[in-house]
Parts: C-alpha cells; structure tokens; sequence
C-alpha cells in the first residue's frame, strides 16, 4: 500500500484536470476510517461525500426486521453519496465501513458547486453513477438467480478490485451478513474452492492461489460489472490485486 496518503490515489479525483483539482484540495479531508463506522444512515440528510483511497464501504439495504443485505461495494475507483450530486440529498440505503482504511471528506457544498460548473467534474461523477446502477442490478440478479459459492466470488473479486491494497480484512461472518446468507453457506463455499486449488484456507488466513480460477469460478456478473466500468470510466478500471483474506478480528 502507497504510504503517502493523496486524494489522486482516488480514481475519480485522480483524472481531473489539474484547474479542477485545485479547486477541489483545500476542501479536501483526510478521514481514517474503522470497521463498523457509519457515513451515513437510511434516510438521513447527506452534507458530505467520501473518496475512499484504501476504505471499503459496502452499501447496504436495510430491511424492517433489521436484517441487511450488501447492494453495492465502493472502493477507490468510486464515491459514497451519489444522492447529494443527484439531487435527492437523501437514500434509503447507509453505508458502512467493511474493510478500515482511508478516505477524503469533501463537504456537499463544495462538490455541488463543483458539479453545477458542467465541467470535468459532472462528466465523471454521472459516468461512475450510472456505473454504480450497473453493480446494484446485477448484485440483485446475482442475489437472486446464483450459488453461494458464486456469490462469494463475485464479491471477493468486487472487493479485491477496489481495495487498494494486495490484503483484505473480513470476517467470514460479515461476508455472510453482506450477502444475505447463512454463514454456513459461506464456510461450505470457501470449502470449495480450497478443494478446487482456488483459495487457500487456514485458520485466520484465506489466500488467493490462483485469480483467473476464481475469475472462472464466478458468475457472469463480475464481468459485467467490470465491463461497464471499463467502457464508460476506460481510465478508472479498477486494479486488480492479489489479495490475503484474513479471517479474524478488525484491528
């Protein structure tokens, strides 16, 4: 992981023109961010957006019974609060720190002001956006229509993407509670693909052996998120990295 922290580090900021950039910096806050924290609540009135540079946020809906379920996975390629630029200032949906890590705070202020110049900024911000979509319909497809064990590669590949860094931090309880599944469902997927030489499994620790496996082993719908974020972001492609999972308590 690059040690000197920088907002270009996101991919969205990284391809502003340097006139936009400028504009934006002084606003710019450097936040870390821990396991749990909260950006914003269902509901609730969005003042600020975040560009994670090595977070993981997961978008979540929440349902009456206080059961949940992950819509959307947003990294360093993306932003959290498409609402406030769009104009609905509010979502029914919150979002929630799944992997610690750091981001910068611009305040809503700023941002709109920046989107209303119909410059760089709105071009970009309304591409990733309909990037975004793309991910919450085929995570409701894949939710629906795919495997437990297609699920948890496709999310682990989402994740790998966006994370900035070879190493992820989960539980595979969370992993569960993200996916709107029985834990054991997810401890029976990994189990798989130890067997099928994809991942390894040992206790704390589960690591990647072989990506284009777990690439093959997924459903169609990592690339078709991946697809569309290549065609309408081409320079914001998520990376792709060769991960650790750790299996074990957040730091």
């Amino acid at each position: 992981m690059t040690l000197d922290r920088n907002p270009r580090q996101n991919h969205l900021i990284s391809v502003l023109p340097d006139m936009d950039f400028d504009r934006l910096e002084p606003s710019l806050i450097l936040e870390s961010l821990h396991f749990g924290d909260v950006l914003y609540e269902s509901h609730g009135q969005l003042r600020n957006v975040h560009f994670p540079i090595t977070a993981i946020i997961s978008q979540l809906y929440v349902m009456a019974d206080g059961s949940s379920a992950e819509i959307a996975v947003v990294g360093n390629e993306g932003i959290i609060g498409v609402a406030l630029f769009m104009g609905g200032e509010t979502t029914p949906d919150r979002a929630v720190v799944q992997s610690v890590g750091y981001a910068y705070l611009l305040p809503g202020v700023v941002l709109k002001e920046e989107f209303t110049r119909a410059g760089s900024m709105q071009h970009v911000l309304l591409r990733y956006t309909q990037a975004l979509l793309t991910q919450m319909a085929q995570t409701a497809v894949c939710n629906r229509h795919h495997s437990v064990e297609q699920q948890l590669c496709r999310w682990i590949l989402l994740s790998l993407d966006r994370s900035g860094s070879p190493e992820l931090i989960v539980t595979q309880e969370l992993i569960a509670n993200l996916l709107g599944v029985r834990r054991e469902g997810v401890n029976a997927a990994a189990g798989k693909l130890q067997d099928a030489g994809v991942i390894h499994c040992s206790r704390g620790h589960i690591t990647i052996v072989d990506r284009a496996r777990l690439e093959a082993q997924s459903c169609e719908c990592y690339l078709v998120v991946k697809n569309e974020y290549a065609r309408l972001l081409p320079d914001l492609a998520p990376r792709a990295a060769m991960p650790r999972f750790r299996d074990g308590p957040i730091p």
